[in-house]
């Protein structure tokens, strides 16, 4: 339960800090101006890694057991958003990204002891490395490994879903090792990017910024030495592979710039989802294809972790050549992303359906009524609840009548809100009782709920003309985390059914933002039913 309020917090955080600092960085005029290299065609405020940075220190600082390498770690990251949100306001030449970068790393590398102990089958681990060839080697590794991250936040959601894969790999690793400070910081770590992304999707509200980018980079390389180095079975090629693609993309632009002549700093239109899109992808596809890229990388270094590390480097190396040479090939032969004729038809049906209003007659008021309906039921199905989450649970319905008193105006954040923190700890309370306790009739019919709501979500999402929701590449993250999470939870909860608590997680979450958006803030129904909600899991927290 406290990784899981790890994640709570931190996701609950990021998302009320987002309108708020951007409000303010509007006003500020701290915004990403769109040029020639940038696919963004109106200024987008560039804040949202100081929304990234509080979600994760909050519960860290709460919860984590700090020793010193967790106290350096902090100072490090620290000095590293300081850095970063200076250039996200003035613009800092390279050489000051450069020696903020060096000096976070140096915090860690000093004063928490991080270093390469060993390099496995390629030195032998009885052997361990100087100083003075350990000590630059980790040097190089952070700071090349944070500029990776911060120069591969070129789309929206990119940066930030690819690091998402490596800290749910390096997550796994750490709780088979039972690496708890590390844990607890790639949990809250995975909150706070969940709860940027949905503020990021295409077509992004705000960025992430160099303090976000920098940020999340020297998290990944830092907590992947650590378990790598500090654990003997596992490879310590880990650092480098489990970020693959941003470090396989800015290894190759580099390079190339290297050969061309030009300082390998200098931005272009190089990189790995420049070179998609000019190959027609659009651009959800392109993000798509490279969370599809390093998802397949990342499970791939998480099946070998254990192998000799010339076969993990071999593989690296092999993956590398494929997607670089074969982006090569295609480019140079003038090859477009095929857009089928038949699917002109489709989408015109599709249209049809649209004008005549057939999600609205039909389909929502299914999911209107059916949503809060499977939520009490489930929050009446519970089993134990922390007394502190039932004392929140009553805050937030307390706000949330609020926000209806006062003009409805935060109404739909507030319920979103409550949703997002709500649904994944119910869904995961009520599991034990909904597998053993209701008789099987019972739960057939439960689940037989949960796959009516789907279809008729879903109808809504394809026939309505209103509906703000729409399917997009986070949501694609947002079912691998609900699929893997469960794993860094104990034994308790991975026994149990994940697919099925996964899909109600991600079934209710959907639900709630189509009848959010398609209700356009006529939300005084759906609040009190959410607030009765809530009020259950209060009750059932105190008595």
């Amino acid at each position: 339960m406290l990784y899981l309020s790890t994640l709570l917090v931190a996701l609950f955080i990021t998302l009320s800090l987002i309108p708020i600092l951007r409000t303010a960085a509007i006003r500020a005029n701290v915004v990403d101006v769109p040029d020639s290299r940038k696919v963004h065609d109106h200024p987008i405020p560039r804040i949202g890694g100081m929304a990234i940075a509080v979600g994760v220190m909050v519960p860290v600082l709460l919860w984590a057991p700090l020793d010193a390498f967790g106290k350096s770690l902090i100072g490090g990251a620290a000095v590293i958003v300081v850095f970063g949100a200076l250039d996200d306001l003035f613009d800092l030449h390279f050489s000051l990204k450069f020696l903020g970068q060096i000096s976070a790393a140096l915090i860690v590398l000093v004063f928490g002891g991080l270093q390469f102990h060993h390099l496995g089958m390629i030195r032998p681990q009885e052997i361990l490395l100087h100083n003075w060839f350990a000590f630059p080697l980790a040097l190089f590794m952070i700071v090349g490994v944070t500029n990776a991250i911060n120069m591969s936040d070129g789309l929206d959601g990119l940066a930030g879903g690819v690091v998402l894969f490596s800290f749910l790999c390096i997550g796994l690793i750490a709780f088979e090792n039972s690496r708890y400070f590390t844990l607890m910081v790639v949990v809250a770590a995975a909150g706070a990017v969940l709860g940027f992304l949905r503020f990021n999707t295409y077509p992004a509200v705000i960025f992430m910024g160099d303090t976000g980018s920098q940020l999340l980079g020297f998290l990944a390389v830092c907590l992947s030495i650590r378990v790598a180095q500090n654990s003997p079975a596992i490879n310590p090629a880990l650092p480098l592979l489990v970020l693959g693609v941003p470090v396989l993309d800015t290894l190759t632009v580099m390079t190339k710039r290297i050969l061309n002549g030009t300082s390998p700093f200098k931005a272009d239109r190089n990189h790995l989802h420049h070179k998609l899109m000019r190959i027609g992808l659009f651009h959800s596809e392109a993000v798509l294809a490279i969370y599809l890229l390093q998802g397949l990388l990342v499970a791939t270094v998480f099946v070998l972790r254990f192998n000799n590390a010339w076969v993990l480097l071999s593989t690296w190396l092999l993956y590398w050549i494929v997607i670089v040479g074969g982006l090569r090939v295609v480019e140079r032969s003038g090859w477009t992303m095929p857009r089928f004729g038949w699917l002109v038809g489709v989408k015109a049906w599709l249209r049809r359906l649209r004008e005549e209003q057939f999600g609205l007659r039909v389909a929502f008021p299914v999911v209107q009524w059916l949503t809060p309906a499977l939520l009490i039921l489930s929050s009446l199905l519970s089993g134990t609840v922390p007394r502190y989450f039932g004392i929140f649970s009553l805050f937030m319905a307390a706000v949330l009548m609020a926000s209806l008193l006062g003009g409805r105006k935060w109404a739909p954040t507030v319920l979103r809100l409550s949703m997002y923190l709500l649904i994944p700890f119910m869904m995961f309370q009520c599991a034990p009782c909904i597998e053993s306790e209701l008789p099987p009739h019972a739960r057939r019919i439960y689940n037989l709920a949960f796959g009516v709501l789907t279809l008729f979500t879903v109808l809504t999402l394809r026939f309505t003309r209103r509906s703000a929701v729409r399917l997009t590449p986070t949501d694609f993250l947002l079912v691998f985390v609900a699929l893997i999470a469960p794993s860094l939870m104990g034994t308790g909860i991975r026994d149990m059914h994940i697919g099925f608590i996964a899909t109600r997680v991600i079934v209710l979450l959907f639900s709630y933002d189509v009848v959010i958006g398609e209700l356009r803030g006529k939300l005084t129904r759906q609040a009190v039913l959410a607030a009765v909600a809530l009020g259950v899991i209060f009750v059932r927290a105190v008595f």
